[in-house]
């Protein structure tokens, strides 16, 4: 069974014999929540590829004290997958970032899409945005990644045209598409990226599909069945990377 992970931000300093000290919030969800104890294994990760794995030397009520043992940095995961998600009604947008977090992706950019049901403005926007952020993060743990995923402040249609002209590959999920998913090529080498979007449940409308194919993005349908939005980014990206070296 892999190590439990914890969040340490700076492992700057990291290496064998050194004792590396979690506080705050970190330390206390693994020490009362979790019940870590001394003389455990437990894996530290910064979120941004470097990893420490050690023995639990001391505990506090908000510190916990790791002697690590190994640390090694991984590289960026390639293809790096962004979904652009269309804001979902209810608590179905957590649900997305958080399975899209255990498949792997790079990026969830939140999206006000024409048809969208839920809307973000003023404080909501904040909360939403902040409860999607530590979706990702407790879903990065539970993962075992070492890499996080970046979840972007909230984007307009013309905000995700411009991000998605940026990537190599980019499909638009839609029912009536006429081509496959499966038909695409994946691009897998180092530094490579694929963009999803994923729209609303009221569905895209004929001014942002030209937009996104304007951008170079290819309209594509996952199969005979309508999928929610909420989990149909799952399946796309978990097609996707079933055909690089990532899943190979």
């Amino acid at each position: 069974m892999s190590l439990p992970v914890q969040l340490c931000p700076d492992l700057a300093a990291a290496r064998p014999g050194a004792v590396v000290r979690v506080e705050g919030d970190e330390a206390h969800h693994a020490v009362a929540v979790r019940r870590t104890a001394v003389g455990e294994e437990v894996r530290l990760v910064d979120g941004r590829g470097r990893a420490a794995t050690g023995v639990v030397t001391a505990t506090g009520k908000r510190v916990l004290e790791v002697e690590v043992r190994e640390v090694v940095d991984e590289p960026v995961p390639a293809p790096a997958v962004t979904v652009v998600q269309a804001l979902p009604k209810g608590d179905r947008g957590e649900l997305a970032v958080e399975v899209l977090t255990e498949v792997g992706v790079a990026r969830v950019v939140p999206w006000a899409a024409s048809r969208s049901v839920a809307v973000w403005r003023g404080e909501r926007a904040v909360k939403s945005h902040a409860k999607w952020a530590a979706t990702a993060r407790e879903a990065a743990k539970q993962a075992r990644r070492s890499w996080f995923p970046e979840v972007t402040p909230m984007a307009s249609t013309a905000a995700v045209t411009e991000l998605l002209g940026g990537l190599d590959l980019v499909v638009v999920l839609h029912e009536e598409a006429r081509a496959s998913l499966a038909e695409v090529v994946v691009p897998d080498g180092p530094g490579a990226s694929v963009g999803v979007v994923v729209g609303p449940e009221g569905g895209l409308t004929s001014e942002e599909l030209a937009a996104f194919e304007a951008a170079g993005a290819t309209t594509v349908r996952l199969g005979a069945e309508v999928l929610r939005t909420s989990t149909a980014g799952l399946a796309a990206v978990a097609a996707l990377l079933a055909r690089t070296p990532r899943w190979g």
